[in-house]
């Protein structure tokens, strides 16, 4: 997990209004650049049709797309997230502030994690905070998901909030971790979190970059678009059933 930050001064604010569904503003956001969905493709590496997917809500955001198309647009991932950031929090410094009420926050879910991203207003932060809930149980459901372990450049730290989280690595044999407890490493190393208890498994986690030219390794890519097309096929399933049913139902 990394979260890159970069100047806004040339984009200003964005031309969405206030409420603006993240897929609308990235579209109001290329459009204004003078991309099509080519140029964004050649941009951030994401298919013209997944990146219709995304403008079009059809697909969630995963934080490796939030990524790809803060870079691609040249904008602070923040801007993605919140399209109506504070004016005054905008700026570097100058006793820049946010508080965060219960519920608030951005959410960004796959079938492995799901992240709640916080302080979505502030643009360039030095560091990322957000809370993460881990719902693999196995490292085989794990790479089933993303293939291998996350690498990104930069540190992250870890602080348990709630249940437990088995913390693995690629040098390291693997750590549970307990409420109250915390992991500080290099996020260059392979790593991933797993659900490790009953309960809900949540964490707190601070992600900073080793500098603002760094780039997010490719792992969280079309998390959410396997995620919707598995939901899709199981809806498609189930519907002719449903169909049948009621048919029987009729003619009795």
């Amino acid at each position: 997990m990394l979260i890159k930050f970069l100047h806004m001064e040339n984009l200003g604010n964005p031309p969405a209004a206030p409420g603006s569904a993240p897929g609308e503003l990235i579209r109001a956001l290329r459009k204004r650049s003078g991309l099509t969905l080519s140029d964004m493709s050649t941009r951030t590496g994401l298919a013209v049709s997944t990146l219709s997917k995304l403008e079009k809500g059809h697909i969630s955001l995963s934080y490796d797309k939030l990524m790809l198309l803060s870079k691609g647009l040249g904008v602070d991932m923040a801007q993605l997230l919140n399209p109506t950031p504070n004016p005054a929090a905008s700026a570097v410094g100058g006793g820049r502030r946010v508080i965060h009420r219960i519920g608030d926050g951005q959410r960004v879910d796959t079938s492995t994690y799901s992240h709640l991203y916080l302080a979505t207003e502030l643009l360039s932060k030095r560091f990322a905070p957000l809370v993460a809930e881990a719902k693999a149980r196995t490292i085989e459901e794990f790479f089933a998901e993303f293939g291998d372990y996350i690498r990104h450049p930069g540190e992250e730290f870890m602080y348990v909030l709630e249940g437990e989280i088995e913390f693995h690595t690629e040098y390291y044999a693997p750590v549970r971790l307990k409420a109250g407890e915390s992991v500080y490493f290099d996020s260059e190393m392979g790593h991933a979190y797993l659900k490790a208890s009953e309960s809900r498994c949540l964490g707190l986690a601070v992600c900073s970059p080793r500098n603002s030219d760094s780039e997010m390794f490719d792992k969280f890519f079309d998390a959410s678009e396997r995620l919707a097309s598995r939901e899709a096929e199981t809806a498609a399933v189930k519907a002719p059933r449903s169909r049948s049913r009621a048919k029987a139902v009729t003619t009795r």
